[in-house]
C-alpha cells in the first residue's frame, strides 16, 4: 500500500503515527498553549465610540472632524421628558426640568446643558437688551407667569422640535459632552452611567413623568451593550446547536467531546489573541467566536465521518485515525487555506470592525486546522470509541441522489442554471439603508427610547453644514444671513424636516429686540455693523457656557447650520442632500456652500463606501482562492471549474434577499467576500473525493460522481447543516447588522451545497475530458 502512495500520502501517515505516539505530549502541549493565549481574555475592552465604524481616511469622517474642529464637538446625551398629563407647563413640571439642567451639569464630561428654562431668553428694557434664563424658580411662578414662558417657548423656532414639542406635551434636556478621546473604553460609559442613575433618581421623584435617554453618547454606548447581549445569548445558543447537531449526526459521544473541545479552543485563541493585540471589540468583531465555532467544527466532522467510514470496514481505530488524516488532510488544509483568505479580504473593508471580524476568524480557522489534525486525532486514540453504525437514512438518500444527478444529469444542469439566472434577476430589487438607528433591536434601551423620543419630541438623524463666509466676521454681511436664512427656511419646507438650527433665528430675534420688541422687526439686520454689533452685544451677555461657540467659529467667519430629520431611509437623506447641494449652487456665494456631514451622513454611505474598497478584496481573494485551488488540486481546468459553484452561492442568496426582503445594510458589503472561502469548503472536499477516485483508483466520471456522493456526500450536508444553523443563530442578534450577516450567510451556505450536489456533478459530467456517457440521458459532448 505505502509504495504505491506519493510522498506527500506517506508524510502524512507517518505526522498521524507520530500524534497518536506522542498524544499526551500532543494534549498538553496544546492546552498549555491555549491557556497562555486565552490569558488574553483578561484585556478585552468594547469600543464605545461610533467612529470606530469609520476608517481614518473616510472623506465622511475627515469632513465630520474638521467641522469638531471648527466647532464644538456635539456628542451628547438628551433627556426627554413627557408628563402624563403631556403638558411640561406646570410648576411641577418646570421645576423638575429646572433641577434636572443644574444637576447634569455635574455629568462627567459635560460642556454645556441646553433646555427651556436655561434657554437664554432676550427682550428690551428701554435701550438695553436683557439676556436671561427663560424659567427661573419655577416653583415660585403664578399662573400668568407660566403663561408667558409658554408663549415664549411656543413661539421660538430655535426650542419648538428641539427642546419642546410643539403643543408643550414633552421637553429635554439636552447635555453637551466634551469627551477627552484618550480612552473610548471608558469616556462614554462614564457619562452614560451618571446619566441612567440621574433619571432613575429623577423617575423614583416623580413617577408621573415618563423620562427616556438618546444622543450620540447613548448611541456610543449601544454598541457595546449590543455586543455584550449577543456574546450572553448567542453563544450558550450556538454550543447548544452544536451539541444538538454533533449527536445528530455524529452519534458518538466522544466524537461530540472532541469537536466541542477543539471549537472551544480555537475560539479562546483567537478571542485571547485580540485580548493581547489591544484590539477594541464591536458588535461585528464580537460574533467571531459564534462564526469560529462553526467553521471549527466543520474540520473536525470530515475527518470523524471519513474515520467512522473506515472502521466499519474493518480497520482498528488507531489505523482508522491514521487513513483519515491521510485522505482529509488535503482538503481540510486546502479549506482551511480558503477560508482564511475569504476572511483576510475584509481587511480591504473601509469600516475597521470587519477587518477585527476577518483577522480573528482566520486565527481561530488555522487555529482549528492545527488543532483538528493533532489535538483531535490524540483525543480520539486515548477515549473510548466504538464503530458508529452507517446512518441508513442520510447515506441511502445520497446514493439515491448521485443516481439521480447522474441519470438526469441535463435536466439539473439546464435546471440549476435557469434558477441562478431567475434569482440573480431580483439582486436590482435590493436598496442599501444603514439608518444607524435601526442597527439596534427594541430589546435595546437605546433604539426603543430614540423611537420614543421621535414620536414624541425630536429625532436625532441630522444633517450639519459648515457655511462659510468671505472673510473673518463675514457672517455678519447680509448678504451671507440672507443666503443663511433662505437656506435655512429652504430646509424647513423639504419633507421629514422636524427642525432647522441657523444663526439666522438668533439675529432676527436680536433685531425685534432691539427695536423695542416690535414683531415688524423679526428680520435680519440691514447693515454688517447692525449685525456684529447686536451678535458682540449679544455674546457679552451669555453666561459661561451657554456661548455660541457651538454655531460660530472664533473669527466669525463660518457657522453651522444643522438640520435634524424625521428617521427615513440612507436613500432620502442622499436624496435631500443632493437637492441642498443644488439649491447652494444656485442661491449661495461663492464659497458658502460645502458638503453636509455628521454622524448620520458618516452611515448613509458606509455600505456604499465599503462595496467598492471590498470590490479589490473580493478580487484578491478569488484570485488567491483559485490559485490554491488549481495547486491543491493540481489541475488548471478543475481549479477554474470550481469558481463556477463557489461564486453563485451568494448571487441567489441576494437575489431571494432581493425577492422577500429588499433592503440591506452594512452587511451586504462583506457577505460575498466573508462567505466566498466558507462556502469552497464543500466544493473542495466533493472535487478531492472525486479526483481521488479518478487518479487513485480509475474511476468513470460517473462512477467517480457516486464516490464522492458515498464518501463525502453525508459529511457536506452535516457540516453545511450545522454551518447555516450556526450562521443562522446570529440572525437573533440585537444587532441589525450581525442578524443580517448570519441570515445571508445561512441562505449562502443551503444555496452552496445545493449547488455542490446538484450542480457542480453535472459540471463535471459534461466538461471532464473522456467523460462521454453520463447516464440515459446521453453524451455529454
Amino acid at each position: 500500500m505505502l509504495g504505491r502512495l506519493g510522498k506527500v500520502d506517506r508524510l502524512v501517515i507517518a505526522f498521524a503515527q507520530g500524534i497518536i505516539r506522542f498524544r499526551f505530549l500532543v494534549l498538553a502541549l496544546a492546552l498549555a498553549a491555549s491557556g497562555l493565549a486565552g490569558w488574553g481574555t483578561a484585556s478585552l475592552r468594547f469600543d464605545t465610540d461610533y467612529r470606530a465604524y469609520f476608517s481614518s481616511q473616510n472623506p465622511e469622517l475627515v469632513a465630520f472632524e474638521s467641522l469638531q474642529n471648527v466647532f464644538n464637538k456635539q456628542d451628547n446625551i438628551l433627556f426627554v421628558l413627557v408628563p402624563g398629563r403631556n403638558d411640561i407647563f406646570t410648576k411641577e413640571t418646570l421645576g423638575l426640568v429646572e433641577n434636572l439642567t443644574r444637576e447634569a451639569w455635574q455629568m462627567p464630561f459635560a460642556r454645556r446643558v441646553d433646555s427651556i428654562t436655561n434657554f437664554q431668553h432676550t427682550y428690551a428694557e428701554g435701550d438695553d437688551l436683557i439676556v436671561t434664563d427663560l424659567v427661573e424658580n419655577a416653583r415660585t411662578l403664578g399662573a400668568d407667569e407660566i403663561a408667558a414662558v409658554r408663549d415664549v417657548a411656543l413661539g421660538e423656532p430655535l426650542l419648538v422640535n428641539r427642546l419642546i414639542a410643539p403643543g408643550g406635551g414633552a421637553t429635554g434636556v439636552n447635555v453637551i459632552l466634551q469627551l477627552p478621546g484618550k480612552d473610548s473604553t471608558t469616556e462614554v460609559p462614564q457619562s452614560v452611567a451618571f446619566a441612567r442613575d440621574l433619571a432613575d433618581r429623577f423617575r423614583a421623584a416623580h413617577p408621573g413623568i415618563d423620562i427616556r435617554l438618546t444622543g450620540s453618547g447613548m448611541l456610543s454606548n449601544a454598541f457595546p451593550e449590543a455586543s455584550m447581549a449577543d456574546m450572553t445569548i448567542l453563544i450558550p445558543i450556538m454550543y447548544g446547536v452544536l451539541i444538538v447537531a454533533l449527536m445528530i449526526f455524529l452519534r458518538s459521544l466522544s466524537g461530540t467531546a472532541v469537536t466541542l473541545l477543539i471549537v472551544f479552543l480555537s475560539s479562546l485563541v483567537a478571542v485571547g489573541a485580540a485580548g493581547w493585540a489591544g484590539i477594541k471589540l464591536t458588535p461585528p468583531s464580537a460574533t467571531a467566536p459564534t462564526v469560529i465555532m462553526t467553521l471549527a467544527m466543520a474540520d473536525c466532522v470530515h475527518i470523524l465521518v471519513s474515520m467512522f467510514h473506515e472502521m466499519r470496514h474493518g480497520k482498528s481505530k488507531d489505523e482508522a485515525i491514521v487513513e483519515s488524516l491521510r485522505i482529509n488532510m488535503e482538503p481540510v488544509f486546502l479549506t482551511s487555506l480558503t477560508t482564511a483568505i475569504g476572511f483576510l479580504s475584509m481587511n480591504t473593508s473601509d469600516s475597521p470592525p470587519f477587518h477585527d471580524l476577518g483577522n480573528l476568524t482566520a486565527i481561530g480557522v488555522a487555529v482549528a486546522f492545527v488543532f483538528s489534525i493533532t489535538v483531535l486525532p490524540a483525543a480520539v486514540s486515548i477515549l473510548p470509541l466504538r464503530r458508529v453504525p452507517q446512518t441508513i437514512g442520510l447515506y441511502g438518500a445520497m446514493a439515491w441522489l448521485s443516481d439521480c444527478v447522474c441519470s438526469r444529469w441535463r435536466r439539473f444542469f439546464w435546471g440549476a442554471l435557469a434558477g441562478m439566472a431567475v434569482l440573480a434577476a431580483f439582486i436590482p430589487r435590493i436598496e442599501l439603508n444603514d439608518n444607524f438607528i435601526d442597527y439596534f433591536d427594541p430589546r435595546i434601551p437605546f433604539r426603543a427610547d430614540t423611537d420614543f423620543a421621535g414620536n414624541h419630541l425630536t429625532g436625532m438623524l441630522d444633517i450639519q453644514y459648515p457655511l462659510q463666509a468671505a472673510e473673518p466676521g463675514g457672517i455678519a454681511e447680509p448678504v451671507y444671513l440672507e443666503t443663511l436664512n433662505r437656506f435655512a427656511e429652504w430646509f424647513r419646507g423639504q419633507p421629514g424636516v422636524i427642525h432647522v438650527n441657523s444663526l439666522a433665528d438668533v439675529m432676527k430675534r436680536l433685531n425685534r429686540n432691539m427695536h423695542g420688541d416690535n414683531p415688524e422687526f423679526y428680520r435680519l439686520p440691514e447693515s454688517r455693523e447692525l449685525a456684529s454689533q447686536y451678535l458682540l452685544l449679544y455674546e457679552l451677555s451669555l453666561p459661561l457656557g451657554l456661548d455660541l461657540t457651538d454655531q460660530v467659529n472664533l473669527d466669525k467667519s463660518a457657522t453651522r447650520l444643522t438640520v435634524t430629520l424625521k428617521k427615513m431611509s440612507t436613500r432620502k437623506v442622499r436624496e435631500m442632500e443632493n437637492r441642498a447641494q443644488v439649491w447652494l449652487a444656485a442661491n449661495a456665494p461663492r464659497g458658502m456652500a460645502r458638503a453636509g456631514t455628521g454622524a448620520n451622513m458618516m452611515f448613509t454611505h458606509i455600505t456604499e463606501r465599503n462595496i467598492k474598497s471590498m470590490l479589490g478584496g473580493a478580487g484578491f481573494a478569488i484570485i488567491l482562492i483559485a490559485a490554491a485551488l488549481t495547486l491543491t488540486l493540481r489541475s488548471l481546468s478543475y481549479g477554474l471549474l470550481s469558481m463556477i459553484p463557489n461564486a453563485m452561492p451568494a448571487v441567489m442568496a441576494f437575489g431571494l434577499w432581493g425577492l422577500f426582503v429588499g433592503e440591506v445594510g452594512l452587511a451586504a458589503s462583506v457577505i460575498s467576500v466573508m462567505t466566498l472561502g466558507i462556502v469552497v469548503d464543500d466544493t473542495v472536499h466533493f472535487l478531492s473525493k472525486y479526483l481521488r477516485a479518478r487518479r487513485e483508483r480509475g474511476h468513470s466520471p460517473v462512477e467517480a460522481v457516486k464516490y464522492a456522493f458515498s464518501t463525502v456526500g453525508a459529511a457536506l450536508v452535516t457540516t453545511s447543516a450545522v454551518l447555516a444553523a450556526g450562521f443562522g443563530v446570529l440572525a437573533f442578534s440585537s444587532f441589525k447588522v450581525n442578524a443580517e450577516m448570519g441570515l445571508l450567510s445561512a441562505i449562502t451556505i443551503v444555496f452552496a451545497l445545493a449547488i455542490d450536489l446538484l450542480f457542480l456533478p453535472t459540471l463535471l459530467l459534461r466538461f471532464t475530458p473522456g467523460s462521454r456517457k453520463a447516464g440515459p440521458e446521453g453524451t455529454t459532448g
